[in-house]
């Protein structure tokens, strides 16, 4: 397996949906291997294929809870059904960070609960519901499916902060990309 660049918010790849995986084979099973082998490069607890160019609709994980419990496993063509976003003023939500806008957290209010539903590289059909934590990352990382960023949906003044940072480090184009293990970021998803 291998690390795979990460792609920067700008590039398109991150920024349109991606299409469903049709084929279960080898070249599917490699490319799982190397976003589990980037992820963990990175580090971060979830990736996407969007964020190594590749437009399908996949995503790794690997979490350990408070408990010590590692959930970790692989999500293709994913549907993700969310319980309604808490009343919270902004600023009190949970930071979050992400490998495609790395180095930054920014705080977001996302749903308590979530119910993934979806496939792992065997094509073997499961389900997870999943609270806090577990539940923002499923949240984050379908997003990146459906070519959003969580910085897409930060509030004032957050998006305004974050497009200064993008603006400061030239990002929003395509081709710009950080590489595990040789660029230096803080850890996101």
């Amino acid at each position: 397996m291998a690390v795979l660049p990460i792609r920067i918010s700008g590039d398109p790849v991150l920024h349109a949906p991606a299409g469903p995986v049709t084929r279960f084979d080898s070249e599917l099973q490699t490319l799982v291997g190397d976003l589990v082998d980037t992820m963990h490069a990175a580090p971060g607890v979830g990736l996407a294929a969007p964020q190594v160019g590749v437009p399908l609709r996949l995503f790794v994980f690997e979490y350990t809870d408070p408990d010590g419990v590692v959930h970790s496993g692989t999500a293709i063509n994913p549907t993700l059904l969310i319980s309604p976003l808490p009343v919270i003023e902004p600023e009190d939500a949970d930071e979050e960070g992400c490998l495609s806008f790395p180095g930054e957290r920014f705080p977001l209010v996302r749903s308590t609960t979530a119910l993934l539903r979806a496939v792992d590289a065997d094509n073997v059909p499961y389900e997870i519901e999943a609270s806090g934590w577990l539940a923002r990352i499923f949240q984050h990382e379908y997003d990146h499916l459906d070519g959003h960023l969580y910085i897409d949906r930060l509030p004032y003044p957050f998006s305004k902060a974050a497009a200064k940072i993008a603006r400061k480090r030239s990002w929003g184009g395509p081709g710009q990309s950080w590489m595990p293990g040789v660029d230096t970021f803080d850890g996101g998803a």
